[in-house]
């Protein structure tokens, strides 16, 4: 029986990488794949997916108003599997289209991506996931002290993390890091320290 499935980590943790690993698991068994992206996502452009160990594939780029039951039954009903990049960046109602391709076609879907966002708060997208998904698995990064990294840090031009801000910024290493709670605490405190010593 189909499921839907979230599979999330913090950034750099191989999200993308597995995806398209996935997608090749598959198409090696004869199945035809639909590879699905936020179409608000255009670092690598407006329709490919590049993992950061150099992975690329080819994808449909959707957009959040767009229905994804209709897409899927109107043009890709011939698809075994829906595989989703940057899942975090899907509507909650599309997620709910997701899992109803699930149930009355049959199909596996495949979600990667994000759980929160640079201020430890969930996306819409994958707060549904973790509401109704089949199957919740973590995909597990580490911080440069060794712990388990949770927290995508957002950081500015002069590599200072950022606590406030729109909730979606596009960006690769140059603006995030994967850090620890503890590790992401520590450096706002500090630099809340520094900011305070040179205006005394």
């Amino acid at each position: 029986m189909a499921k839907l499935y979230f599979k999330f980590g913090a950034m750099g943790c191989s999200k993308t990488a597995q995806a398209l690993i996935t997608k090749f698991n598959y198409e090696e068994r004869n199945m035809k794949v639909l590879l699905l992206k936020p179409a608000i996502d255009t670092r690598d452009g407006a329709t490919l997916v590049r993992s950061r160990i150099g992975l690329k594939q080819d994808a449909i780029a959707i957009r959040q108003d767009e229905n994804l039951y209709d897409l899927y039954t109107d043009k890709y009903s011939d698809c075994n599997v829906i595989i989703v990049d940057e899942c975090q960046f899907l509507a909650p109602e599309q997620v709910d289209e997701l899992a109803d391709i699930v149930i009355e076609k049959d199909v596996p879907v495949l979600c990667f991506g994000l759980s929160t966002d640079f201020t430890t708060h969930l996306f819409p997208g994958s707060k549904r996931l973790f509401e109704i998904a089949g199957s919740i698995s973590e995909i597990k990064s580490v911080c440069t002290c060794g712990a388990k990294a949770t927290v995508n840090a957002r950081l500015d031009g002069e590599g200072k993390i950022l606590t406030e801000g729109s909730q979606i910024c596009i960006g690769g290493n140059e603006r995030y890091v994967a850090m620890c709670r503890r590790c992401w605490l520590r450096r706002i405190r500090e630099q809340e320290s520094s900011s305070s010593q040179k205006q005394s």
